[in-house]
């Protein structure tokens, strides 16, 4: 295999550099004009640092009642939407990969048509749904629908085909049951697709905007999305305080990559979608 000189291993540096510079752009810009006035972020010619450092934007936000309550809500519902996503889908993909069962084939495809409807195509009908259980302004209503995802079915699957199956049957040739195999000697292989299964649904209730506002009207259970939303409708000419809520909110999605990172290259290459 052919190896790149130190001139030609410079310059792919720089590139990459330049790469992501151009693509953090956005994040920084933010984040810097969280400290900035509210007159200067609009200010033209634009400046990129503030000419005086208002800290006390970041203050205020962190000071809002409104805000950590969105945070925390936002936080705790992201938790248990993943927590029990995993669960469930989980035990799809186990039951998908390794159980045999009448109309297997026709459910699994079933299962995977799912993944081309776009989430927009069924708003209307999720709504009336949740409207006529009666789940609207109430946190099941962000939580339920949503949770099982054929992509996370799909993913976990995979993942489940490769594991030999030699171990499954020595397991039921102990007297396992099916539960005790999925229990024991599935889910604590499945860290690998968990992570980015995990880490996909987090993000995604993190970030969700649309459906907490069609059914979540009670300020008590709004989201960080829904609070952004409020804020600059009604204080939308203080785009300082605006970006530094904005920066904070995305801090959690921020350090969930860089904390997992390791591990989410990792869950794909072993999922072989790399």
């Amino acid at each position: 295999m052919k190896t790149m000189s130190a001139s030609q291993r410079a310059a792919v540096s720089v590139i990459g550099f330049l790469f992501a510079i151009f693509a953090l752009f956005p994040l920084l810009w933010m984040a810097i004009s969280g400290f900035k006035a509210k007159t200067e972020v609009l200010q033209t010619p634009v400046r990129i640092f503030p000419e005086v450092w208002l800290f006390s934007n970041y203050g205020e936000i962190l000071n809002d009642p409104a805000f950590t309550r969105a945070a925390f809500v936002t936080f705790v519902g992201a938790l248990i939407f993943a927590a029990v996503g995993l669960w469930i889908n989980s035990m799809a993909a186990y039951a998908f990969a390794r159980l045999d069962f009448r109309f297997k084939g026709a459910l699994w495809l079933y299962v995977i048509t799912t993944m081309f409807i776009p989430g927009m195509a069924i708003m209307v009908t999720s709504f009336v749904v949740v409207t006529r259980l009666g789940m609207l302004d109430t946190m099941s209503v962000l939580i339920i629908p949503g949770m099982a995802s054929a992509g996370s079915i799909f993913f976990i699957r995979q993942f489940y085909l490769n594991i030999p199956i030699a171990v499954e049957e020595a397991a039921l040739i102990d007297g396992a049951s099916r539960f005790k195999i999925y229990t024991t000697i599935f889910l604590p292989m499945s860290y690998p697709p968990f992570v980015i299964v995990g880490i996909g649904a987090f993000l995604g209730f993190w970030n969700a905007y649309i459906w907490p506002v069609m059914t979540i009207t009670d300020e008590s259970l709004f989201q960080i999305s829904q609070y952004l939303a409020q804020f600059r409708s009604g204080r939308g000419s203080e785009f300082g305080l605006m970006l530094a809520g904005a920066t904070l909110g995305a801090l959690p999605t921020i350090g969930l990559f860089l904390v997992f990172q390791r591990y989410i290259i990792q869950g794909i290459k072993i999922s072989g979608l790399k």
